[in-house]
């Protein structure tokens, strides 16, 4: 199984250093020197970290034969994807691999059918749920405790407790006390 472990962002210097996105809670372990890392796009790798370091709270990263500032630039936007154990779980138990939680369910507090996960969209600031409706539409879906109180997976299910307006705009204009007089 394949996990998307950070994403490239822009070259450091004029050495081949870049920086990147952290998408996994386990950097020292996903990122280390010598890990080979497939990549999507597929022709920008695979790549092998040749040494690591954080500068300025940041993660830069060195991979070998990228050996300039123009070669570093090219890997821009690439996905850096880990090679990891169908098995293996993460440490803490309210962590999750986006694998575990594509395809799960996804029902309200009091039971009502809201979709099903699609994708996980990883935001700096928290994930996103995306959920496809049965009416075809989808709506995002913060993946934050307050939001996403339960993932059950041996129900395959995750209940949200959703604010006003989040799955319907009648329910943010009752929230509110305003109507919308347009319609």
């Amino acid at each position: 199984m394949q996990l998307v472990v950070a994403r490239i962002g822009r070259a450091h210097g004029i050495k081949g250093e870049v920086t990147v996105e952290v998408r996994t809670d386990e950097p020292e372990r996903r990122l280390g020197p010598g890990a080979v890392l497939t990549t999507e796009p597929a022709s920008a790798g695979p790549l092998t970290i040749e040494s690591g370091r954080v500068h300025s709270g940041r993660l830069l990263l060195r991979f070998e034969g990228v050996g300039d500032r123009t070669a570093a630039e090219a890997l821009r936007n690439t996905l850096l994807i880990a090679e990891v154990d169908p098995e293996e779980l993460p440490e803490d138990p309210e962590e999750f691999y986006d694998h575990q939680l594509i395809d799960l369910d996804v029902v309200t507090t009091d039971s009502t059918q809201v979709g099903r996960v699609s994708e996980i969209s990883h935001l700096p600031y928290q994930d996103l749920l995306v959920v496809r409706r049965p009416d075809g539409g989808e709506v995002m879906i913060p993946f934050v405790a307050e939001v996403v109180p339960e993932i059950d997976l041996e129900a395959q299910r995750a209940v949200i407790d959703p604010p006003p307006g989040l799955l319907d705009e009648a329910d943010a204009e009752i929230a509110s006390g305003v109507k919308d007089e347009s319609s």
